[in-house]
């Protein structure tokens, strides 16, 4: 009986929510009637909503009127993994260059994108983030022939990355040499503002990095391949001491 009290509860308070989500205005009058209940329960459910961080206005007196606040318009988004990954890096980056300006609020928008995610999701992107590491900020060296790079489009390598698929690219070299290789991206690691992906080379039969920035044409291979553990990858890391996301 209880369970199914609770339940009839969370059932109006969703909508509850829904009516308030889409209407400019409501009057206490239509709410309560809709929702077959007294306006003290429905006052409790609206104070509910708003601890729950739903931006409710609501005036006073006979007639009163219900509205969510006029500037928010946001509900729940729906986030693939591909798109939480991208924002939890985007965020160990915010937080690895220690700005002091926008970043009080970055562990709690951390905790809330985990929160959207089911276990095996959670699972899986703390797979990739650990597949993920930053670094410092690059040479003025390596700044400059960065600066003057033909940026090329990512998206074969994202997907290689996450789904773990052998790739083709065509790399062009510092001596602008450009080489075919299939590789098999195991790691990124980033050294502001260059990301590296830290490979098995085909061609060469051995453990290679590549400058992203530096990959021509790619194309994904539908086959899987099998992650290797970080530590036969840390040697071509030379002085820097990089940060597992």
């Amino acid at each position: 009986m209880k369970r199914a009290k609770t339940q009839s509860h969370l059932e109006r308070l969703d909508k509850l929510a829904s009516m308030l989500k889409s209407e400019d205005f409501l009057t206490t009058k239509d709410l309560s009637d809709a929702l077959n209940v007294s306006t003290r329960t429905l006052f409790r459910d609206l104070n509910i909503l708003k601890a729950r961080g739903m931006p409710i206005d609501t005036d006073k007196g006979r007639g009163g009127g219900v509205r969510l606040h006029r500037q928010w318009g946001l509900g729940k988004i729906n986030l693939t993994t591909s798109e939480t990954i991208d924002l939890l890096i985007s965020i160990a980056i915010c937080e690895k260059m220690n700005s002091p300006l926008f970043m009080k609020s970055l562990n709690s928008i951390r905790y809330k994108l985990l929160a959207l995610l089911s276990p095996d999701q959670k699972a899986n992107i703390k797979a990739l983030r650990n597949r993920v590491l930053i670094g410092s900020s690059a040479s003025p060296q390596v700044h400059a022939s960065y600066e003057q790079s033909q940026f090329p489009e990512c998206h074969a390598l994202s997907a290689a990355f996450l789904y773990q698929q052998p790739i083709n690219i065509s790399y062009i070299d510092e001596k602008k040499t450009v080489t075919e290789r299939l590789i098999e991206p195991h790691y990124l690691y980033f050294n502001y503002p260059v990301w590296y992906v830290f490979a098995w080379d085909h061609l060469r039969q051995d453990y290679r990095t590549f400058r992203i920035d530096r990959i021509q044409d790619s194309n994904v291979i539908e086959e899987t391949f099998v992650l290797r553990p970080f530590t036969e990858f840390s040697h071509l890391i030379a002085t820097d001491s990089p940060i597992l996301l």
